[in-house]
């Protein structure tokens, strides 16, 4: 691959869509420092000024607003996978505000090693609500968190015994959240101080105990390499030097990066709505990626509302026939919202459009066969980006 290719390849990975220009900037700066300026720590962002009671709508178009402005580094790109990892929906939650309040909490402890946002999750109010903690009693203890924490945030299936999902309920009872202002503490009267026997250690253990036994435990590092890849790498086990970085998704995403086989090993993502659309946005200069949230709906995923605890299908779950032409018709939309674009297109001689169009999309190159069908278009820039948009080369990266 030449250099260009692999620059682009990683970009198109750790941020939400590379624009031809900061390819070329990674070009002439090499992948090394490209990867540490894209990784470099964001400072943390105020909450927006909406409503009151902001809702669900408006919140996930002031997300979208965020991607779209700061897609050139990696920080929100990785707040949207905690968010399909910690999977969390505001049907249940019913606060626009406590999911936001959970975005920061990604935004604070997500870059680091996992234990501080363990700890920080299992304290969560939009967590506790989704899972039903507030109805974890030492009178009748409730296992959903306890199970859903175990399998698909920290261990994953096989790596503890349901008498480890019975203790670690009895060591999460007693939490609950006031509506009102939105905090989560721990009520006394509802909480187990009773000996527990949890993943190996047996005690009186509280939240904070029971987090670093989830991270210190030998199947968390592998666990979470292995969701890391399956969003950044490709499907199948990933490479080991994920799991040698330790519990830092940086470090993962660094070593990912920077390893010399990457671009070979990583195999093929299929973008999943919210990466197309955003990245789409960031390429054709669209302002207000918020305004055209709508689309995401027709595409089947709508920030804050995944459809269970186990987060947004990936792969080829994304790739039926409605969904490829929910693509086409939001392509047609945003080809027409984008004059810039366009124009650009037209200034390009005819046969050299095609060109033109890969780098505007930042797409290594066109297949034969997808040349066949865009080259007729090629008198006519507007049909010819719609059509771009939903081609296998966008739509796979």
């Amino acid at each position: 691959m030449s250099n260009r290719s692999v620059v682009s390849h990683v970009l198109r990975r750790l941020t939400f869509g590379p624009t031809a220009g900061e390819v070329d900037l990674a070009e002439r700066d090499g992948l090394a420092a490209v990867v540490e300026r894209v990784l470099a720590p964001q400072s943390l962002p105020g909450l927006p000024a909406l409503s009151n009671r902001p809702g669900p709508d408006e919140a996930a178009a002031w997300w979208l607003d965020r991607m779209a402005a700061t897609g050139g580094n990696a920080a929100e790109k990785l707040v949207f996978f905690w968010h399909g990892h910690w999977a969390t929906s505001v049907r249940k939650v019913r606060s626009a505000a406590l999911m936001l309040g959970q975005q920061q909490t990604f935004r604070r402890y997500g870059t680091g090693a996992t234990g501080p946002l363990v700890r920080a999750m299992l304290r969560d109010p939009a967590l506790i609500l989704w899972l039903d903690g507030r109805r974890n009693t030492r009178r009748a203890p409730n296992e959903n968190l306890a199970r859903e924490v175990l399998e698909l945030f920290t261990l994953g299936v096989g790596s503890y015994t349901e008498e480890d999902v019975k203790a670690a309920a009895r060591v999460l009872t007693g939490w609950v959240v006031d509506r009102e202002t939105g905090a989560a503490r721990l009520e006394p009267r509802r909480h187990d101080t009773g000996p527990v026997t949890l993943l190996g250690r047996t005690g009186r253990l509280d939240l904070d105990a029971f987090a670093d036994l989830l991270v210190r435990h030998p199947a968390h590092a592998p666990f979470l390499a292995g969701r890391v890849w399956q969003r950044y790498g490709s499907d199948g086990p990933p490479p080991p030097t994920l799991a040698a970085a330790g519990t830092s998704v940086t470090a993962m995403l660094r070593a990912l990066a920077l390893d010399p086989a990457f671009p070979a090993t990583a195999g093929h993502l299929v973008k999943q709505p919210v990466e197309w659309l955003v990245g789409a946005c960031r390429q054709l200069a669209l302002g207000d990626a918020g305004q055209r949230g709508q689309m995401l709906r027709q595409l089947g995923q709508v920030p804050f509302r995944p459809p269970s605890v186990g987060g947004w299908p990936a792969g080829a779950a994304w790739l039926t026939t409605a969904s490829a032409q929910a693509r086409l018709r939001a392509g047609q939309a945003l080809a027409g919202q984008a004059p810039a674009a366009v124009q650009e297109l037209a200034e390009a001689a005819a046969t050299d459009r095609l060109d033109a169009l890969a780098r505007l999309l930042v797409v290594d190159a066109w297949t034969d066969r997808t040349a066949a069908v865009l080259r007729p278009l090629a008198g006519q820039p507007r049909r010819l980006l719609a059509l771009a948009l939903a081609t296998p080369e966008y739509t796979v990266h």
